[in-house]
């Protein structure tokens, strides 16, 4: 199994920016595939981000995209998501996810969750 602790959010005003990192421990990290999810009180859980083992291959909603870059350090067992011209409707609780081999959308293919770190943008 992979533990996976989130850190970086916080209280940022409209237009700013803010970097979300992911901490892994527990298995060996450079075979998984990472991404980034998050959700609002009383919303669905939605998928941000994706970012094959390699770091290559990247992936993004159309919500994000442009704005947001997902990145790994696989010496360091760190997974980041950098976020810029951040807006109201970002604000959610921002979760990673980790799962074997290839990259998904669908939350219910990522077996690994961290317990998420709060990012709220006003106005």
């Amino acid at each position: 199994q992979v533990q996976l602790v989130e850190s970086g959010g916080g209280l940022v005003q409209a237009g700013g920016f803010l970097r979300l990192s992911c901490a892994a421990s527990g298995r060996t990290f450079n075979s998984y595939a990472m991404a980034w999810f998050r959700q609002a009180p009383g919303k669905e859980r939605e998928w941000v981000a994706s970012v094959s083992w390699s770091g290559i291959s990247t992936y993004y909603a159309d919500s994000v995209k442009g704005r947001f870059t997902i990145s790994r350090d696989n010496a360091n067992n760190m997974l980041y998501l950098q976020m810029h011209s951040l807006k109201p409707e970002d604000t959610a609780t921002y979760c990673c996810a980790a799962r074997a081999s290839h990259v998904h959308r669908d939350p219910d293919e990522y077996p690994y969750w961290g317990q998420g770190t709060q990012v709220t943008v006003s106005s």
